[in-house]
């Protein structure tokens, strides 16, 4: 399987009246459609939005259901609130509800989704769906990504992207300096380059990035390749894109060198770390806090890394800045 998945915001709808309900589920079903859905799936699409959107209010009053493509024809919805939280096993079962209702939302957003996976302590709830064409065969990877521009400016001056091959991947996160469109052309100018050749030794690929980059102003670019035959990770990275390797004991920071690729830095020196097979990866821009530990969240490290992609933009975005917060399991990912 050789998959690229380029760069896109996250897109966010707030739920905080039941009249928000009817547009999550349209739009929802047309991103379905737009992906090549036929009627029945995306009419699937359209129910596991409704009961996500209408869990919020249930649970927390208020929230929001973040929609997005996951490149490989699927999509993706995550509810996202900062309610009470609750039991999970309770409301699995068909006929528990905490608000009053049937209690059937939960459990048949399980059944009728392919991936599903939820996280809620008394900080809030984020509960994952993602859906694909019945017929379309595909697999799930196990990433993602919450990324969002400043105030919900169109412009972003972050960008991502991730490559896949067969037993390896190769995943960029950039930031344009500052942001809106002067960022996001920088930003965008990196990733061109580096979808051309992902896998290209670091060093040369940097050295392409900064002459692709030229004119622009600028970017923090950190990649990271992984290759699942060799257990190993190769990490470099300039600027301040953040970096953690997060293990079933510990986790790691991942060294940077400074600098502006585009503008000016003085190397572009690999890091490769070995035996990481099992580990998750996560990168962010500096538009999140870089304080947080997924050990303060018990069980979280081995939930779907949507969800904590998702959970740390909720709990540490600074709101100052564009935010790109991308995680990724690293194991083989099968065709």
């Amino acid at each position: 399987m050789d998959v690229n998945i380029p760069s896109a915001l996250t897109e966010v709808l707030l739920i905080e009246d039941v009249s928000q309900v009817g547009h999550a589920r349209r739009t929802a079903q047309q991103l379905a459609e737009q992906l090549g859905f036929d009627e029945t799936d995306a009419g699937r699409v359209a129910l596991v939005a409704t009961e996500l959107a209408s869990n919020i209010l249930k649970h927390a009053t208020h929230g929001e259901l973040h929609l997005r493509a996951t490149g490989n024809q699927g999509v993706e919805m995550i509810a996202v609130d900062r309610g009470q939280g609750f039991d999970l096993d309770s409301c699995l079962v068909d006929g528990f509800s905490t608000g009053g209702t049937q209690g059937i939302g939960m459990g048949a957003i399980s059944r009728v989704a392919q991936v599903f996976d939820v996280y809620a302590d008394q900080r809030g709830t984020a509960m994952l769906a993602r859906l694909y064409p019945r017929a379309s065969g595909a697999k799930d990877i196990r990433y993602g990504v919450s990324q969002h521009s400043l105030h919900h400016d169109p412009a972003c001056g972050d960008a991502w992207h991730l490559a896949i091959e067969p037993s390896r991947f190769s995943v960029m996160v950039a930031d344009g300096l500052g942001h809106g469109s002067e960022a996001e052309r920088a930003a965008h100018a990196g990733e061109a380059v580096f979808a051309e050749d992902a896998f290209l030794d670091p060093t040369v690929l940097f050295n392409d990035l900064h002459i692709g980059m030229g004119g622009t102003r600028g970017a923090a670019v950190a990649v990271a390749q992984y290759d699942a035959a060799a257990d190993s990770l190769r990490f470099t990275g300039v600027g301040n894109i953040g970096a953690s390797l997060i293990g079933p004991d510990k986790s790691r920071g991942l060294a940077s060198h400074p600098g502006i690729v585009g503008v000016q830095f003085r190397k572009a020196q690999p890091f490769d770390y070995a035996q990481v097979t099992g580990q998750l990866l996560v990168l962010y821009s500096d538009g999140l806090q870089s304080r947080w530990n997924l050990a303060n969240y018990p069980g979280l490290s081995q939930r779907h890394p949507a969800l904590i992609a998702a959970i740390l933009h909720r709990d540490f975005c600074r709101g100052r800045d564009d935010v790109t917060v991308f995680v990724i399991a690293l194991e083989a990912i099968d065709g």
